[in-house]
């Protein structure tokens, strides 16, 4: 059996959001949903990964979950077999990115959460089109559950995480960069900045897709994980 697949869901989102991946997925190997959502920083979040994960294990973070993927990796690389970034970016926080955090930090800790994600946070996830809406409600649903402290805790950990260029280059394990054409939350040339730095690298352009495409496009990411997953460990 292949090895264990951990997935990490990225900022608001938890299996919900991996619900149309899962069933292919699972079909010939174990596969768990770490949670994203515990900790202040994105090296805490890591830390309780890979002390509840196997000893070796196959691992795909979306958004936060890429970040946490890659401290992961500048960890214990040992311990990863291969890794798939989704809509990850893996630089951190311009000045001007941070700053722009704050203010949606004390929107979401004074009240105003909900006006948030409808007036800034969900607009920017899935391109226009007929399933927009139902999309954007799938994510309200799983953001609303989890809260405003859980965002704002979140949002946080992606301001102060730290630049990973020097562990991109140092991955040798078979690696996935999949972004959606239409991502409006990490621009696509970061994206494939990020698989041109890694040795081995796939990049995989899902086109139509937004930030979430385990949910605008769950078939094609299932199947370019499925094909990932398929990869020989031993690239040289």
């Amino acid at each position: 059996m292949p090895e264990p697949l951990i997935l990490v869901p990225g900022v608001l989102c938890d299996a919900r959001s991996l619900t149309d991946i899962l069933t292919p997925l699972s079909r010939a190997r174990a596969v768990t949903v770490a949670p994203s959502w515990i900790g202040d920083r994105i090296e805490e979040i890591a830390s309780e990964l890979l002390t509840a994960a196997p000893s070796r294990f196959a691992l795909a973070g979306h958004d936060l979950g890429g970040a946490v993927a890659l401290e992961v990796l500048r960890r214990a690389p040992e311990r990863v077999t291969r890794v798939a970034l989704i809509g990850t970016n893996p630089l951190p926080d311009t000045p001007q990115e941070a700053g722009d955090r704050e203010p949606q930090i004390i929107a979401a800790r004074t009240g105003r959460f909900e006006e948030l994600l409808e007036r800034q946070l969900l607009p920017r996830l899935f391109p226009p089109g007929p399933e927009r809406n139902a999309q954007a409600i799938r994510v309200a649903e799983m953001a609303l559950d989890l809260g405003a402290e859980v965002f704002a805790r979140q949002w946080r950990a992606l301001q102060r995480r730290r630049d990973q260029q020097s562990t991109l280059r140092r991955i040798t394990q078979p690696t996935l960069v999949v972004a959606g054409s239409e991502d409006a939350v990490v621009p696509l040339k970061r994206q494939a900045f990020a698989a041109e730095l890694i040795p081995y690298a796939v990049f995989e352009e899902i086109a139509g897709a937004g930030h979430v495409p385990m949910i605008d496009a769950p078939e094609r990411l299932a199947y370019v994980l499925e094909q990932w997953m398929r990869q020989p460990l031993v690239l040289r």
